[in-house]
């Protein structure tokens, strides 16, 4: 494998681990200025240009790309997609992460804990959104900030709406959010690589600051994930697009609450707590990717006219709960089963005598107009569709529909 890692920063503890990871094992690797590139668009014929000279080719690329030239190095990166580079982050993954107004609205959708959360613009909503998050103390954050950086705490609703107001001010966007009063400057990261957490750890803040970063004095300790948090940060991660993550938590009384999600973990507080050879799993799980590429199989089996992929989601209440695959009916509808996802767990290639569960999510292959006639016609009334891309999910109908 011939590995790019972009990054700005050679002499950085990351990187330098992540070279050294490639080296004893046996893997090409080269680190690439992320700003040195030119990115050149033709029809039919993305390039890219590093320090005037055209790149030679790279079989996969991992982005380090920092804060503050997000813009430009996720185009660098969308760019070596483009040229069918295989990236340990997607550009569209690294942007989700990256704003923590955008990744909290993506993870809304789905049954992740996150803590309550409120955006405003005018100062008129300040004091409003503060009692709907819960009411002083509330964390008052930078939407782009980074190691604890543009992190504040407001004790009092008098201190808040300062603080909110010279932020704004000087034309900065800021979130309100719920301090977690339980979590008692405390916070989990976990490392996710692929679809396994690696190594995770708790950051204990120090005297009387209440941010847990290890950039802001913050100690370390290790600690065993149970389950729902492991899920919680696996989720998270394939939610937002990401390979590569470190998912930060908050230990609230009613489980994981996810504070961000960050696509370009340092690698020095978690190897040096853990004793794990993190930058090492990195390099295999792309080298892995690399090798077995995945199959994207919306695009190779939508080749037949009238046939698709499509997403089918069973609810409570559905008639197939408690019925095996093979008694759905699902076959003679032409509508083949490829994918189970059951509480976070994938089981490719079901068997047929695989008893069906209440949230069960099946993603198919087969007749578009099978799968059509599987969503209730209420769901039809809200949605223009276009079925010949059946990319939303099908709700299997409930009993009498």
């Amino acid at each position: 494998m011939k590995l790019a890692i972009l990054s700005r920063e050679p002499k950085s503890y990351s990187t330098k681990r992540l070279v050294e990871a490639c080296k004893r094992k046996d893997q090409s690797v080269r680190v690439l200025d992320t700003l040195k590139f030119a990115i050149d668009l033709e029809e039919g014929a993305p390039e890219l240009y590093y320090k005037q000279n055209r790149l030679s080719h790279y079989d996969a690329i991992l982005p380090r790309v920092g804060a503050s030239i997000t813009y430009f190095g996720t185009a660098v990166v969308r760019q070596f997609q483009q040229m069918g580079v295989f990236s340990a982050n997607s550009a569209d993954g690294i942007i989700n992460s990256r704003d923590k107004l955008r990744s909290l609205q993506i993870l809304s959708r789905h049954k992740i804990g996150i803590p309550p959360t409120t955006f405003v613009k005018d100062k008129m909503d300040v004091l409003p959104a503060i009692a709907r998050v819960g009411g002083a103390p509330v964390v008052i954050k930078l939407l782009e900030g980074t190691q604890g950086i543009g992190v504040l705490l407001a004790h009092n609703l008098s201190m808040a709406t300062s603080i909110i107001e010279l932020l704004q001010s000087q034309k900065q966007n800021v979130l309100i959010q719920k301090y977690v009063e339980e979590s008692k400057g405390k916070d989990i990261r976990a490392i996710v690589v692929g679809d396994q957490v690696i190594a995770a750890m708790r950051r204990v803040a120090q005297g009387q600051e209440f941010r847990s970063n290890v950039h802001r004095g913050g100690r370390t300790e290790l600690v065993e994930l149970d389950e729902v948090y492991k899920e919680t940060a696996l989720r998270a991660t394939r939610i937002l697009g990401l390979g590569v993550a470190g998912v930060d938590m908050l230990e609230g009384a009613d489980g994981p609450q996810v504070m961000e999600v960050n696509s370009s973990p340092g690698l020095e507080g978690i190897e040096t707590c853990t004793k794990l050879d993190v930058a090492g799993a990195i390099i295999d799980y792309i080298a892995g990717r690399v090798d077995f590429p995945e199959m994207d199989i919306r695009e190779r089996l939508t080749v037949s006219r009238g046939y698709g992929v499509a997403d089918i989601m069973i609810p409570p209440e559905s008639e197939y709960v408690g019925k095996t695959i093979i008694d759905s009916g699902l076959r003679e509808k032409d509508i083949n089963v490829l994918t189970l996802h059951r509480q976070g767990k994938v089981i490719p290639n079901p068997k047929m005598e695989r008893v069906l569960e209440k949230g069960d999510k099946l993603l198919c292959f087969g007749k578009l107009e099978s799968m059509k006639e599987l969503i209730p016609e209420r769901t039809r009334r809200r949605r223009n569709p276009k079925l010949k891309k059946l990319s939303k999910s099908v709700v299997l109908p409930r009993e009498g529909h």
